[in-house]
Parts: structure tokens; sequence; C-alpha cells
């Protein structure tokens, strides 16, 4: 299951990962971000020990959203080595995000 965190747990847990991070920017109320969440956890299961995937509340935490420029959501950003790798907005295909995530772990 993706873990969801808050701000403050964002340095430790994506900035300074010791691998890849997806973090899904994400709504209660969003319905693209309620079509996504299956993939999202079916992608964390399948990528654990390979990649973090976390989930992080815009509406909780919308400080830290619009610190890293999310003007809508979902919005997934791939972090590679602490540093911004890719940017996925609105609701995707799986394998979209497979690619991604393949492409760095």
């Amino acid at each position: 299951m993706a873990e969801i965190i808050k701000t403050q747990d964002f340095e430790v847990k994506v900035k300074n990962a010791d691998k890849p991070v997806l973090v899904d920017f994400y709504a209660d109320w969003c319905g693209p971000c309620k079509m996504m969440l299956p993939v999202i956890e079916k992608l964390a299961a399948e990528y654990a020990g390979k990649a973090y995937i976390y989930k992080i509340n815009t509406d909780a935490d919308g400080a830290l959203a619009a610190g890293l420029g999310i003007m809508s959501i979902p919005t997934m950003i791939l972090f590679n080595g602490g540093e911004e790798v890719d940017r996925i907005i609105g609701a995707v295909p799986e394998s979209t995000l497979r690619g991604k995530l393949d492409a760095v772990c």
C-alpha cells in the first residue's frame, strides 16, 4: 500500500531516499485521483523493495504542493537521487507509470 506522507517527512522519505520515489499528489475529492488509486496501490506492491511510492494530500499539504509547482491533480513526480526526474500530470494508463518506474529501477 502506498504510504501517505506529510510535508515534514518529505525531506527524509523523498529527498534522502536510497531508491527511486514516486509521489502521487492527490485530493480526496478528485475524481481522476480516485481513478488512479488502484494503479498506485498495485505499483506500490509490485515495486516494494525497488522503489518507494508515497501519496501526499494537496489539501493537507498545499504549501509543499505549491512549492513544487503542482498546478493540477493528480500529479505524480518521480524522484531519483533526491532530484525530480519526471512528472506525470493527470490520469494515465498503468503502463505509463510502469515505464517511468522501470526506467529508473
